[in-house]
């Protein structure tokens, strides 16, 4: 297939290819079909327009049947429920684990049960359950322990607990599951129907776990004199979580985004209505400021020792306890940007260039930002990256985020089975692990081997993706306006990429933390602010940097509008630039 605009190596290195279009689709480009063109460039089947155009959950909501031991962990949460016994919730320090908790805490209010949440200490206790979390839960009486966002690969934690426990998780299991009542997963390895699903978030599994315990509950006539749940009302926290915890939005995801927001708007929930104030959105949050407002605040009181922080501000009903929890999390998330600077300026420090993993480790990084600077390496570098923090005691803790076509997830479970690590799992895109310092070259070794060919033809099959080639003049609210209604946007369903120029720059300048700011002017006379975010050092910003007003440019990125002044105008946020002839 031809390259967008001839373009075989960009600034960036990379090809321009257009988005699974071929020519002759994109004959006869305009606003009307715009929205057709990105659904179907993103796989959509034709037949499927309408459901893909206005994602609703009817359109992709499965029988929750269809998951293995569903039925069977509804059942007894029905129980429970009935019965009036203490259901215990043990959930992720993260925000899928915090919104996964709160949707059964606010599930089981409904219902008129009250539930024991325990989140674990990140730096005490790590990921996932631990035997002493379970024996203080059956001792305080629980006779049903719920593990949510965790519990795959809780083998030894779950071996000898005195009480049932259902294990709703979406991280990849191994070949033997863990002890428990049930085990509800669309990764277990011997899923069928609900393979297809394997992209849910924890937070997506478990609205399916509650809607499969209402139905339960409706068959035995639970709601003959009380009101049955509205479910759909906990989709604001689906959304959150599903976001926040990079799910792919295809599919059943995209549906419960598209309608979380809309329930989001509305601000019910007086935490994430305190959350959204605490964020400065002055409007109705979209999918990227799950991602990068929301979302990163919820994290924070895990990320600095306050795992249950999340969880209190998403369940509270009082409004002003919800705004001082709130406006905590806003304090520490910024505590969190101060540790994340340090462990980011160590790690690139430790960077072993000959290795196509990138693996480094520190003596007294902060755990809690591990992966998002691990992330950082991943975007800087193009190649999957292991950040691993060693505690006085020689144990560290990694975390891992990976490229596309790179499964770090299964690696890493292969690194566990050769006894190279203390445990580890994950999906294909992020893992974590603990692994003793005397071990972590020998992993680095293991994954360089195992993973430098898939990590190689990934970066050969690289190439930015492109919708459209437009002028300057053409980027315009009324576009990004029609860009949008092909949303929401995200992992698995990214954002439409324009191709905009040839342009030269009026006034370029770094502002902020490192953020490249340019105004280029095009052929038609039309001028644009284009925003190159975090890349004052790196070859893209440095290209705009010393293009100067003679030098033709050809950019590309997402439209996006410009609210702050009192006329909204479109801008453009670069992801990559390539000379012009």
């Amino acid at each position: 297939m031809r390259n967008v605009l001839d373009i075989d190596r960009s600034i960036l290195g990379q090809a321009w290819r257009w988005r699974a279009l071929a020519d002759d689709q994109r004959a006869g480009f305009v606003p009307d079909d715009l929205v057709t063109q990105i659904l179907l460039s993103r796989g959509c089947p034709r037949e499927a327009l309408d459901d893909h155009r206005a994602p609703s959950i009817r359109s992709f909501m499965p029988d929750p049947s269809i998951f293995r031991d569903m039925d069977k962990g509804a059942a007894r949460l029905a129980d429970a429920v009935e019965a009036g016994e203490r259901i215990a919730i043990f959930g992720d320090y993260d925000v899928d684990g915090a919104t996964s908790s709160a949707l059964l805490v606010l599930l089981l209010r409904a219902l008129g049960r009250d539930a024991r949440v325990y989140i674990p200490d990140r730096l005490t206790e790590g990921y996932g359950p631990n035997a002493a979390a379970m024996r203080l839960l059956a001792g305080e009486g629980a006779t049903l322990i719920v593990t949510v966002d965790c519990g795959a690969q809780a083998f030894d934690a779950l071996a000898d607990v005195p009480v049932d426990v259902l294990v709703v998780d979406h991280h990849k299991c191994a070949t033997e599951l863990p002890r428990a009542h049930a085990v509800v997963n669309p990764n277990r390895l011997d899923e069928t129907e609900g393979a297809a699903h394997g992209h849910l978030a924890a937070v997506g599994v478990c609205f399916l776990l509650a809607a499969a315990t209402i139905r339960a509950l409706r068959t035995r006539g639970y709601f003959a004199d009380r009101p049955e749940p509205r479910l759909l009302d906990l989709l604001d926290l689906v959304a959150l979580g599903t976001v926040a915890d990079v799910a792919q939005l295809r599919g059943l995801n995209r549906a419960f985004v598209a309608q979380g927001l809309k329930v989001m708007a509305a601000r019910r929930n007086p935490g994430i209505a305190a959350l959204i104030e605490a964020s400065r959105l002055t409007r109705a949050p979209t999918a990227t400021d799950l991602g990068f407002a929301l979302g990163p605040r919820v994290n924070a009181g895990g990320r600095v020792g306050l795992a249950d922080l999340g969880v209190r501000l998403l369940t509270t009903q009082d409004a002003d306890e919800a705004r001082v929890i709130a406006g905590e999390l806003d304090r520490l998330n910024e505590e969190r940007r101060a540790i994340e600077a340090i462990v980011q300026e160590g790690a690139e420090a430790n960077i072993v260039t000959d290795r196509s993993i990138v693996v480094v480790a520190g003596q007294g990084w902060h755990p809690g930002v591990i992966g998002i600077v691990a992330g950082r390496l991943k975007e800087k570098l193009g190649r999957p990256a292991i950040v691993i923090a060693i505690d006085e005691h020689g144990m560290g803790k990694g975390s891992g985020r990976s490229i596309t076509g790179v499964d770090l997830g299964a690696a890493i479970l292969a690194a566990k089975e050769h006894g190279l690590l203390v445990a580890g799992g994950g999906h294909a895109m992020a893992a974590g692990l603990t692994v003793t310092a005397d071990r972590i070259d020998a992993f680095a070794a293991f994954l360089d081997e195992r993973l430098s060919a898939a990590v190689a033809q990934a970066v050969l099959d690289r190439a930015l993706l492109v919708d459209t080639v437009l002028a300057p003049g053409g980027v315009t609210p009324d576009l990004v306006q029609a860009l949008e209604a092909g949303g929401p946007y995200g992992t698995g369903w990214p954002s439409p990429r324009v191709a905009v120029g040839p342009v030269r720059t009026i006034k370029v300048d770094v502002v902020g933390n490192g953020h490249v700011r340019a105004i280029v002017a095009g052929d038609d006379g039309r001028s644009i602010k284009a925003m190159a975010f975090r890349a004052a050092d790196t070859a893209l910003g440095q290209a705009l940097l010393a293009a100067g007003p003679t030098r033709r440019l050809w950019l590309a990125g997402r439209a996006k509008l410009d609210d702050w002044g009192s006329r909204p105008a479109a801008e453009l946020h670069l992801d990559d630039a390539a000379w012009a002839n």
